[in-house]
């Protein structure tokens, strides 16, 4: 009696679907193994199922590892929408085109559900900064930001305003004696409980972060980050805060979650781009299933991240108020480049994605800076539900570093800084009071998102120097 013969549905079995790839199997193995048992012959196209990539090159079944390994890739392949899902936009007409088309596509990813650009937004990597995008069950690393959880936080001191111009020269050695920035470090930083969270132990990228993460602990990054001294104003006495109308001596930072942020983002966006392949122009925007064990583990590695950058900031805050010797009367803080869950009107959870814009829920307060020389604002959220309960995080750029660095004049930007008597120390042309928008007419156009609770007025202010940013020394404490 005649061997039987392997059929389609056998090697469907072994993994090979309907098609080319099945057909050329089948003639291969009648042509090059007869006589083999059928065990063998399945044997033999299951390892080449299995690991297509081992036989590419195979003078047998290099043909048909070609096509499994095609196979393979379109199915992770994901077609956009071919219409975008509608979306709101605050002050379009501050809005460069570039933001509207990264929005535009990211409102056809399959798993969008609703959006929203922010005031401030402007051309980013993937999703534009001041992008909000909300996502079912789906989680993009890079809608989320490579500075996971960056914020702000302001505390504010019982010390009469007059105190930052009387003690311009003194305020200055505090600040550059309990601030570090870039590159540099202190030589004995701070412990903190966030390093000891058992993330570190049980997912190895995180491990291998972990002594980074304890170095740069309690600094601030490069690039818009910056520390400031300076006078806030409460308008409103009725605030979250209970502090009565009026001026108070204040401290301003801005910065994220340093090496471990970027680290994490890069390394499971690579993962998202391999596991959820797009179309060019949305690779950027490839996301990870939260049911997913890569799913779940950004999900922890991203909010870790966060709870780092809450603990630099505080240790900012608290370097400083030791060296002030004055108890703190009250501190806010915000934060942007993250994502949460949240509930939709009609019930399902989302998860919103904030790349440069900041939550703005009922009575959550907030503070959005405007540039070295122009105020920033402390705000309460109105709950607009078209903005995704979000609001802009900053002024946002109205030119590109590049274009900055060619245009612009150190003379000219010193005689801005000086015009509006502002004391620096770091910085470069690129951070330029002129490369951003007016903070007040995007305060204008999202009247409907925020309450304007106070204002903030640098004075002081402290970014990454050149030296800095390249790798200067371990500074001494």
């Amino acid at each position: 009696m005649a061997a039987r013969k392997l059929t389609d549905k056998d090697l469907k079995k072994l993994g090979y679907l309907p098609g080319t790839a099945t057909s050329m199997a089948l003639e291969v193995i009648d042509l090059h193994f007869k006589g083999k048992s059928i065990l063998h012959k399945k044997a033999m196209l299951k390892r080449v199922a299995d690991n297509p990539a081992l036989y590419r090159r195979h003078e047998v079944f290099g043909s048909i590892a070609s096509i499994l390994m095609e196979a393979a890739e379109m199915s992770r392949s994901k077609a956009l929408l071919k219409q975008g899902i509608p979306y709101h936009t605050y002050g379009p007409e501050g809005i460069e085109q570039g933001a509207f088309d990264q929005m535009d596509i990211a409102m056809k990813l399959p798993v969008a559900k609703a959006g929203a650009l922010m005031p401030d937004a402007h051309t980013g990597y993937g999703l534009p900064v001041g992008g909000v995008l909300a996502t079912e069950n789906a989680v993009i690393p890079f809608a989320v930001g490579v500075d996971i959880g960056c914020r702000m936080s302001m505390t504010l001191y019982d010390i009469p305003p007059a105190f930052v111009h009387q003690n311009t020269g003194w305020l200055t050695e505090v600040m550059m004696d309990n601030t570090r920035f870039g590159q540099t470090s202190f030589r004995t930083p701070r412990d903190h409980k966030v390093l000891g969270n058992p993330l570190f132990n049980e997912i190895n990228l995180l491990r291998s972060l972990k002594n980074k993460a304890r170095t740069q602990l309690g600094s601030s990054g490069g690039g818009n980050h910056f520390v400031e001294f300076g006078i806030a104003e409460i308008l409103n006495p009725e605030n979250e805060m209970n502090l009565p109308a009026g001026k108070y001596f204040s401290v301003l930072s801005h910065s994220g979650s340093r090496g471990l942020g970027a680290n994490i983002a890069q390394h499971y966006t690579g993962l998202a781009m391999d596991m959820t392949r797009l179309p060019r122009e949305a690779k950027h925007l490839a996301w990870l299933d939260l049911d997913t064990e890569a799913g779940q583990e950004y999900w922890l590695a991203m909010n870790l991240a966060g709870d780092y950058a809450t603990a630099c900031h505080h240790q900012i805050h608290e370097r400083i108020t030791a060296a002030l010797g004055d108890q703190p009367l009250a501190n806010i803080e915000n934060h942007h480049n993250f994502a949460w869950k949240e509930k939709s009107k009609d019930g399902r959870e989302l998860i919103i994605h904030r790349k440069g814009a900041t939550p703005a829920g009922k009575g959550i307060m907030g503070i959005i800076p405007g540039s070295m020389t122009s105020p920033g604002f402390i705000v309460s959220g109105k709950g607009e539900k078209n903005s995704l309960n979000s609001a802009a995080h900053g002024a946002g750029r109205a030119m590109s570093r590049s274009k900055a660095r060619n245009t612009l004049s150190k003379k000219e930007v010193s005689r801005e800084i000086k015009k509006a008597g502002i004391t620096l120390m770091g910085s470069g042309i690129d951070e330029a009071p002129q490369v951003y928008k007016n903070i007040h007419e995007v305060m204008d156009r999202q009247q409907s998102l925020v309450e304007v609770v106070g204002v903030f007025h640098p004075k002081i202010v402290r970014m990454c120097g050149v030296k800095e940013a390249r790798g200067g020394r371990v500074e001494t404490d």
